[in-house]
């Protein structure tokens, strides 16, 4: 007899549709699997009839069992086979007397336990995101997978704990448990470091609020202890929470790299990723034998945060060049190109060159001219004065909780100037959007050519300061870039590296 069931094989984020067909005959005993499968499939065989047997039901005998993982064009990886083959094996052996063309609106996912339970796999969210593309109205996943699955509305998901349960709920002997999607309330993080606790430090806290209005890039330079880390991680408060949509992209990455938090469905808070100057190329853009999300794609939505920039080997640091302008990185095999979202925004930090000519031009060498000129804002971070930092009564700062909702009010300016556009934040315009949405006046036109001229600057970071010009105009309120706005934008664009 032939039992056909559908899965599904993630490549990158997406999830391509698998059949498994399964053929149990007589003949000599034994089981094969085909389809392109990894040591991972092949070792399901083993899984599956430990399952079966201890799960109490009776294992096909002495016949010849065949599984097709189809098409076979598309390599399969992981044990998230396990479950669809094991329920087509009880289907063509007869062990479970139903129709298998019952099921084919049904996608089966999940990893065996020895003892037949159902163990957590990666890519569920993917998975029941394509699966509804399908037409498809029911996912079966483990019990910890529920909760992912359910994020995506229109497909039931059946959720048991073990294969026994399973077959008692597929042959209506019992009712399936109920898996509700987590409820959509922000998750606040207990660790934000509150701007207010930063002491000092007006000039790079106005700079970060910028970024984080329009979503820009910034490179802070300064000595050794000046606060740039601190400041780093303090700028995370102030970024808007996460839209259902950002929420559930961001999830999708996560639940591929089985990074997700157990317990913790849906990731409501945006990504900080703090990369230290020893990672290699690969696991910042992503990579490996199959493909995998790297640190610029887990920093989606969110902030990649590159502390010790003159520390990263140059190759490393070229890689982010193109990302930067994409937003998106695309990874290329042998076997295939696989593609990654990489919406973030890079906050660097370094120390300064000594002084010398000499050192400058190395660190000029190390950090290109192109890859800064990616930095819509760059900063001197000046070290604090020892005597106001020890003094006992202080003005306690603007909060975090203040500046996010001046954030958040500058946001729904641009959402509402670029919804039209398809773009959410100032810092995505193209030059096009840009000379349609943000017209200079005279007195703001000339003052930024001269600027281009004096400090010789290139077409990309003219573009840029147009840009930071109009956040500044939209935390003001302004619905027209003036030219305090851009003078001010001026500000931010030191050569932190000249000599």
């Amino acid at each position: 007899m032939l039992a056909r069931l559908n899965s599904f094989a993630t490549i990158g984020l997406h999830s391509e549709l698998v059949t498994v067909e399964t053929d149990v005959s007589k003949g000599m005993c034994g089981m094969t699997i085909v389809g392109l499968g990894d040591t991972s499939v092949q070792e399901s065989k083993e899984r599956i009839r430990a399952a079966i047997r201890n799960s109490g039901m009776k294992f096909p005998g002495a016949k010849r069992t065949t599984i097709n993982l189809a098409p076979a064009d598309i390599r399969k990886v992981g044990p998230r086979f396990d479950l669809p083959m094991a329920v087509g094996m009880l289907l063509a052996s007869g062990a479970l007397d139903m129709d298998p063309s019952c099921f084919d609106d049904t996608v089966f996912i999940g990893e065996l336990a020895l003892d037949g339970s159902l163990r957590h796999v990666s890519g569920v969210l993917p998975v029941a995101l394509a699966a509804r593309e399908k037409g498809m109205r029911r996912i079966v996943v483990s019990s910890t997978n529920g909760p992912e699955a359910a994020l995506v509305p229109g497909i039931e998901v059946v959720a048991p704990e073990t294969l026994s349960e399973l077959i008692m709920i597929l042959c209506n002997e019992k009712d399936p448990p109920t898996i509700l999607p987590p409820a959509s309330a922000p998750h606040v993080a207990k660790d934000l470091i509150d701007f207010a606790d930063v002491h000092g430090q007006e000039s790079a806290k106005r700079a970060l609020e910028i970024a984080a209005a329009g979503g820009h890039n910034v490179l802070m330079s300064g000595a050794p202890g000046a606060g740039k880390t601190l400041l780093a991680k303090a700028f995370r408060g102030i970024l808007p929470p996460l839209t259902r949509e950002e929420a559930l992209e961001v999830t999708q990455i996560y639940s591929v790299a089985d990074l997700l938090p157990r317990g913790v469905p849906l990731l409501e808070q945006r990504p900080f990723r703090c990369v230290h100057h020893t990672a290699s190329g690969v696991s910042i853009v992503g990579g490996g034998k199959m493909p995998g999300p790297g640190e610029i794609s887990l920093a989606h939505h969110g902030v990649l945060f590159l502390d010790e920039l003159a520390e990263f080997p140059v190759q490393v640091l070229e890689v982010l060049r193109q990302p930067l302008e994409d937003r998106t990185i695309t990874i290329t095999r042998a076997s295939g190109s696989v593609s990654f979202p990489a919406n973030f925004i890079l906050v660097a930090a370094m120390n300064p060159p000594e002084f010398s000519a000499t050192s400058a031009r190395a660190m000029q060498r190390k950090i290109s001219a192109p890859l800064l000129d990616r930095f819509d804002l760059m900063i001197d971070v000046q070290p604090v004065d020892i005597e106001d930092l020890c003094r006992k009564v202080r003005v306690r700062g603007t909060t975090s909780s203040e500046i996010l909702g001046r954030v958040v009010r500058a946001r729904e300016r641009q959402y509402e100037r670029l919804k039209n556009v398809s773009l959410q934040v100032n810092a995505q315009m193209d030059v096009r959007a840009l000379e349609k949405l943000c017209p200079l006046d005279d007195r703001s036109q000339s003052l930024l050519m001269q600027a281009v001229r004096r400090l010789n600057l290139s077409m990309r970071a003219y573009h840029r300061m147009i840009k930071v010009a109009r956040t500044i105009a939209d935390l003001e309120d302004s619905d027209a870039i003036t030219q305090s706005h851009v003078a001010e934008a001026l500000q931010y664009r030191q050569n932190i590296l000249s000599d």
